[in-house]
């Protein structure tokens, strides 16, 4: 796969450098106005690139994607777009239409369905370990530092973790228990005291039944988050320890310890206890190899339509959790 680079910010730079080290895939091209590279040719718009492609890694600031998606699709260039899919539906909506239009495909960068702890987990409760799933806990509570806000574009509203992060937790738990029905939240932001929204927490209901609490904070430093725990992201402390909880009509199961708790029959019998196991995986370098699989035709598995359900649900969080009053 012949692969063009959209963006090296924080999480394009983690792409660049997998990408650079798999065989199978040639990069052919960087795109980023501001930020510099000395790997390949360097381009400082997609319209610039003057090579042969088949597909392109799109990690520019959300607000962007839909028209550098355009663009991209433009040249008939098979498309992974990083998460969130677009910023907006309306945005999301018109990388649709655009793929549609070239005929080329879209993978959704949500990577996390990547994960080899992820698919384990989905395995076990696809196979009823827990009965059937009732309620899920979930806690995303890290530190960022100061200086990481200095980038202009996090600073305001577009620096809320929801959408850079509860996005990843929102697709997640889609993915585990199906579609989104119901929202309801309260946030505060009341630490950093900025235009957006610093912590707070949410009730996710879902078609199937479950119903999930998702309370998250940029500004505690605290051991629990799904990078923490599994170690995943460089730039994160790992610290092994369970972010999430999933109680179900015959038993629990924590992750990304995947401890499962089962066998007792009601409240007056005591669980067996035991940890599943996995083979570790890189999800990002797994997310490529299959965007090299669908720019040779195979469907992606999160799709633009799929991408854009969870961007649906985490708008629908965002507005849940905005502050009611902006910190003094």
């Amino acid at each position: 796969m012949r692969l063009v680079i959209a963006g090296i910010g924080l999480i394009g730079a983690r792409h660049l450098a997998h990408a650079l080290e798999m065989p199978g895939i040639e990069v052919v091209a960087v795109v980023d106005p501001s930020l510099s590279q000395d790997h390949v040719p360097h381009f400082a718009t997609i319209e610039d690139v003057d090579l042969a492609a088949d597909g392109v890694l799109i990690a520019t600031p959300s607000h962007l994607h839909a028209d550098h998606a355009e663009a991209a699709a433009a040249r008939g260039w098979h498309m992974l777009i990083e998460k969130p899919v677009a910023h907006s539906l309306e945005a999301a909506d018109r990388i649709i239409r655009a793929a549609d239009r070239a005929g080329v495909r879209t993978l959704v960068g949500h990577h996390r369905r990547h994960h080899a702890a992820v698919a384990r987990l989905k395995d076990l409760l696809d196979a009823g370990v827990v009965g059937a799933p009732v309620l899920a806990s979930m806690i995303w509570a890290m530190k960022k530092p100061d200086p990481y806000f200095e980038v202009p574009w996090r600073a305001g509203p577009d620096g809320s973790p929801v959408m850079i992060n509860l996005v990843h937790e929102v697709d997640l738990l889609r993915h585990l228990f199906g579609e989104v029905v119901e929202v309801a939240g309260f946030g505060s932001n009341a630490q950093r005291g900025a235009a957006r929204v610093e912590s707070g927490a949410a009730i996710l209901g879902f078609a199937g039944g479950v119903s999930a609490t998702v309370s998250f904070a940029d500004t505690c430093a605290s051991p629990f988050g799904f990078e923490a725990g599994t170690g995943e992201n460089p730039n994160i402390a790992t610290t092994g320890e369970d972010y999430l909880r999933i109680c179900g009509t015959e038993g629990a199961i924590a992750f990304p310890s995947l401890t499962v708790w089962s066998g007792a029959a009601d409240w007056s019998q005591q669980p067996g206890v035991r940890r599943e196991s996995f083979t570790p995986n890189i999800p990002l370098v797994a997310q490529l190899a299959h965007f090299a699989d669908v720019c040779a035709g195979a469907a992606p598995l999160v799709s633009a339509e799929d991408g854009r359900k969870s961007l649906e649900a985490t708008l629908a969080l965002e507005a849940a959790v905005a502050p009611r009053r902006v910190a003094a």
